[in-house]
């Protein structure tokens, strides 16, 4: 194994991070192979990078097949998504409570329930279970994207 100096080291490292999926496993392997002897485990402990990423990096280089990446398949996906009725059963419910606009100065009508009492009635007329929906401040931020605002609660006076 070749001693590498801070400067060359730090040139890898800023060039890895400016390169990203096949083409930054690629670099890697490289880098491996050329300063390493194609030891993923070398590459990990002097240049900190993930011994995984450079594992699979050389066998793409032998191989000659690059794997591709589903960064769209990342994340948590929307409530509506994973619950397709959830909509409909939200929809259905808050209608009997929606007024337009007083002024009619927006295309939003007016939700005289809270989030909360939304997401009560769905667990109690619905049939959903506590866990299976969402928590209120997601209810709530669906209820904005179906067109509905929610209006806050003011306290009576005496």
């Amino acid at each position: 194994m070749m001693l590498l100096n801070d400067a060359v080291k730090s040139t890898f490292q800023d060039a890895a991070k400016k390169l990203t999926g096949h083409r930054k496993r690629d670099f890697m392997a490289k880098v491996a192979e050329d300063y390493f002897q194609g030891s993923a485990r070398k590459a990990e402990r002097v240049l900190g990078w993930n011994r995984k990423s450079v594992e699979l990096g050389l066998h793409e280089r032998r191989s000659g097949l690059v794997c591709v990446d589903n960064y769209q398949a990342r994340g948590k996906h929307k409530s509506e998504d994973i619950l397709p009725q959830l909509e409909e059963d939200i929809r259905g419910w808050v209608d009997h409570y929606a007024q337009a606009d007083p002024k009619f100065q927006s295309v939003f009508s007016y939700a005289r329930i809270s989030a909360r009492a939304v997401r009560e009635a769905l667990i109690a007329q619905k049939g959903y279970s506590e866990a299976q929906l969402p928590t209120r401040q997601t209810i709530g931020e669906i209820l904005n994207r179906l067109g509905y605002r929610l209006k806050k609660h003011k306290k009576s006076n005496p």
